[in-house]
């Protein structure tokens, strides 16, 4: 927990609001070699815009975003700056962790790269998802432990304490 920079929240996005501030923070999270939180959106007690315009009090089923919707939507991102030739402070092969329930006895944990946590399921709701900042060699021991195969191939040694991805 001490190196975490600020919390983000990632929302579902719609065919015509695709917000990306939460990629920027966790950039300069990123940067100043911190790990970002990222709180995945729930949606319960959501109207459709037609039963709303018409006063009917039919709510849509509960939706909770998935590690591998997050991963999906800020890869779409990385990809579109990619062409806008910007600058990545993440990119798809940059070490994040999933998790599910997690404080449950049927939680779920698994480390990969954003590219791999697109396909990653990890069961029901709720998940959450760590981008990595810089990281101390018990904390690549502990990815270890729940990595995806070849997660943590391309880790960058910074110094002898320290890596990145």
């Amino acid at each position: 927990l001490y190196n975490f920079g600020e919390t983000v929240s990632l929302v579902f996005w719609t065919e015509t609001w695709k917000p990306e501030s939460f990629y920027d923070k966790i950039c300069k999270n990123r940067k100043a070699g911190q790990h970002t939180l990222c709180l995945l959106d729930i949606k319960v007690k959501e109207q459709s815009i037609e039963n709303m315009m018409r006063g009917k009090k039919i709510f849509e089923p509960p939706r909770f975003m998935t590690v591998g919707q997050a991963a999906d939507q800020l890869i779409q991102i990385i990809e579109r700056r990619r062409e806008e030739g910007g600058e990545l402070g993440v990119t798809e092969d940059t070490v994040c962790v999933g998790v599910a329930r997690l404080g449950a006895d049927d939680q779920l944990i698994r480390t990969g790269t954003l590219r791999q946590l697109v396909s990653c399921d990890l069961g029901e709701p709720l998940h959450s998802l760590v981008v990595t900042g810089h990281l101390h060699p018990l904390e690549v021991d502990m990815l270890r432990v729940n990595a995806e195969p070849d997660a943590l191939k391309d880790l960058k040694s910074i110094d002898s304490s320290t890596f990145c991805s």
